[in-house]
């Protein structure tokens, strides 16, 4: 039997969490998968206390990752400190020098032109890093 592809894990991990973060997760997904068409999905750092691993988007580098929470649905920017955040999506991990984050709650509402937007301006950033 083959491995699952990322794309499966990833599946695999929505359909863990039948409650409201499975659904954030799987909107945040369908809005990154949108905003950046070329989009690889990953899953990384697979261990024996977290088997299914971290959902994470990349072109030309990562774009973000996901993680869930007991209270929140987090998107983790890798290089979000060196993003502009015209619509202050930007709610956690505001305090290091590269990682930016955004926590979404049970609830919350999601700026999908302005995430969309985000999105796109890290695939950039990453893009111009590797020119």
């Amino acid at each position: 039997m083959s491995e699952p592809t990322a794309s499966e894990l990833i599946d695999a991990k929505i359909a863990s969490f039948p409650d409201w973060r499975g659904t954030t997760l799987a909107k945040l997904r369908a809005i990154i998968r949108d905003a950046v068409s070329d989009v690889v999905e990953e899953v990384k750092w697979r261990k024996p206390s977290n088997p299914s691993g971290v959902p994470v988007w990349s072109k030309s580098g990562i774009i973000c990752t996901a993680e869930i929470y007991k209270d929140k649905v987090r998107l983790t920017f890798d290089k979000g400190a060196s993003l502009d955040d015209p619509k202050g999506l930007f709610n956690s991990s505001l305090d290091g020098n590269v990682r930016r984050a955004i926590d979404f709650a049970e609830g919350a509402t999601i700026d999908e032109a302005g995430l969309k937007a985000l999105l796109r301006e890290a695939a950039a950033f990453n893009e111009a890093k590797t020119r």
